[in-house]
């Protein structure tokens, strides 16, 4: 069902200084930061040559990163994210299976522009999973 790895999202306090940390100590090609107000979050894409990390800063007190980070005041890795071909498909299969999707079960518009999922980390070793439409 899951294809690629697209990328893994990375927790942080301040985007500015952990893009220029994979900017000029590990010479990465570093995106600009966007604001995602309908997550809460300002994402920053650092491409490699196989995947993507993400980093994400929260828009506020009441994002779901700030929260990440008051249990984890160092940051730290957030979710990983895989593609699918068909993002509707793969949530019945996995709510079939006895998968939680989170919010109400509908696919928002992710960083990407496409349509994601996230799925409950209890269900996945332990790991929030978001799924993006490929």
């Amino acid at each position: 069902m899951i294809g690629r790895l697209n990328h893994v999202a990375i927790a942080v306090r301040d985007i500015a200084k952990a893009s220029e940390i994979y900017r000029t100590t590990l010479g990465a090609e570093v995106s600009e930061p966007v604001p995602q107000h309908a997550h809460g979050v300002t994402t920053v894409f650092i491409t490699l040559p196989n995947t993507k990390v993400e980093l994400l800063e929260p828009l506020g007190a009441d994002s779901p990163i700030a929260k990440f980070l008051d249990r984890n005041p160092d940051g730290g890795i957030h979710h990983i994210c895989y593609e699918v071909d068909d993002i509707i498909a793969a949530r019945d299969t996995l709510k079939a299976q006895g998968a939680r999707v989170l919010g109400d079960g509908e696919p928002k518009i992710g960083a990407h522009g496409k349509p994601v999922l996230f799925l409950h980390p209890k269900d996945f070793c332990g790991t929030l999973v978001e799924l993006e439409q490929a």
